[in-house]
C-alpha cells in the first residue's frame, strides 16, 4: 500500500472528514512517529508493533562501479518488530 491508497481508504471509512482533513491527520501520525525516534525514543502501537532506531557501527564499504574502497561513517537507522497480533495475523496456525 503506498501513501494516496492509505489516504483513500481512511477517506472512505470516514466521510465525515474532508480530503485535507484526512491527510492533515497521516501528516501528523507520520511526523510525530519520525520526530520521535529522531530524538533517539521508541514508539510502540499496542497490536501493530514497535518503531525504534538501532545504530551501525562505522565501516569500509565499496564503491561497486569502480570498485575503489569507501570509509562508511556510523548511523543510525529505523528499526520495527512487528506486535504479537502482527505475528499471529500473519502466521494463522
Amino acid at each position: 500500500m503506498i501513501r494516496s491508497e492509505l489516504l483513500q481508504a481512511l477517506a472512505k471509512d470516514n466521510p465525515d472528514l474532508r480530503a485535507d482533513e484526512v491527510e492533515q491527520v497521516v501528516d501528523i501520525f507520520f511526523d510525530e512517529i519520525t520526530k520521535r525516534l529522531a530524538e533517539g525514543g521508541r514508539v510502540e502501537l499496542r497490536g501493530f508493533g514497535a518503531f525504534s532506531t538501532r545504530e551501525r557501527e562505522a565501516r569500509t564499504g565499496r564503491n561497486p562501479r569502480t570498485g575503489e574502497t569507501v570509509d562508511v561513517p556510523s548511523k543510525r537507522v529505523p528499526y520495527f518488530k512487528p506486535g504479537k497480533e502482527m505475528r499471529e495475523r500473519l502466521n494463522p496456525n
